[in-house]
């Protein structure tokens, strides 16, 4: 490991405030991924477009910064970070599906709150850009709940070997009608009595969200052990907020019971993804109850 890869990693683990320990799992988790991507770009000779999934807190935003500037700045791959979140729809856009479907479509996060033609958008001119070329990068302000003004989206320049796509449902696949019935969590059974909510979501995925997520070459699957330890790590991350940004204005926390109720909007897409992705992912990464990442294991049947 050269001195400047020394120094990358230094300062990124500093940057996002990670333990010391995190540098371990570059070495075992990180650098042979890097290498796998590479390896992929170079077999397909086009761009690739590598999709990042993981539930609340397992870390794949984390993961996506580490593997973008490794990329870029230490194996000479030019590569860009996207997020799914910073394709939600705007604010009075889901206002509108809240009056015009159902209310519980205000909060942001579950399929049918993103606007994929804008997804689709951005990474057709990605995967069409030339040296110079500039692409906008579409950002979501989470303390507004709103989209940042298109004016000051960050851009990328020139081509990309690799487009990272990070995102919390990337990849998941709708439920049959009869696992829709029973809800499963209070919120479901208090604010989707009839499942009309879900059954939305459900469709989304069935329709629009199903050609998007068929646009991955790959897809990373960071496997949370439950959905208690995503709760968990949600909250962690909250109290990590308040901490970090302590006195900030406008700084908006959730409690621990706002918490699980935001939570509750994801539960069932995510618990569906627990049990079905791992057997489809091209990687998996099991994420251990102390939040480490393990070894990449790699599904030779894909």
């Amino acid at each position: 490991m050269s001195s400047e890869f020394r120094k990358t990693i230094n300062t990124l683990i500093a940057r996002e405030h990670l333990p010391p320990g995190y540098k371990t799992t570059v070495a075992t988790t990180i650098v042979p991924l890097v290498e796998a991507i590479v390896a992929l770009q170079k077999r397909q000779n086009r761009p690739v477009i590598v999709g990042i999934h993981g539930a609340q807190g397992t870390g794949k935003s984390t993961l996506a910064l580490f593997l973008s500037k490794l990329l870029r700045w230490h194996w000479h791959c030019p590569a860009v970070s996207l997020s799914l979140d910073d394709f939600y729809l705007t604010r009075d856009e889901r206002e509108h599906l809240a009056r015009s479907v159902h209310p519980l479509l205000a909060t942001r996060g579950v399929p049918g709150s993103h606007d994929l033609a804008l997804g689709n958008r951005v990474l057709d001119q990605l995967l069409a850009a030339r040296p110079g070329d500039i692409t906008a990068i579409p950002s979501f302000d989470k303390a507004t709940d709103d989209r940042v003004p298109e004016a000051d989206w960050p851009v990328f320049e020139g081509p990309a070997k690799v487009i990272l796509l990070e995102g919390w449902c990337l990849g998941a696949t709708p439920q049959r009608e009869p696992a829709l019935i029973n809800p499963v969590n209070a919120l479901e059974a208090n604010e989707d009595p009839e499942g009309l909510w879900r059954r939305y979501v459900n469709e989304c995925l069935e329709t629009g969200y199903r050609s998007f997520f068929h646009r991955l070459d790959w897809l990373v699957m960071l496997k949370a052990p439950s959905m208690e330890c995503v709760l968990q790590w949600r909250r962690l991350q909250e109290q990590k907020l308040a901490q970090r940004y302590a006195g900030a204005p406008g700084l908006r926390i959730m409690s621990d019971n706002e918490v699980q109720r935001f939570v509750m909007h994801y539960q069932r897409v995510t618990e569906h993804c627990l049990r079905e992705l791992p057997a489809r992912a091209d990687v998996l990464i099991p994420v251990g109850e102390d939040h480490i990442m393990e070894a990449p294991v790699w599904n030779t049947r894909n």
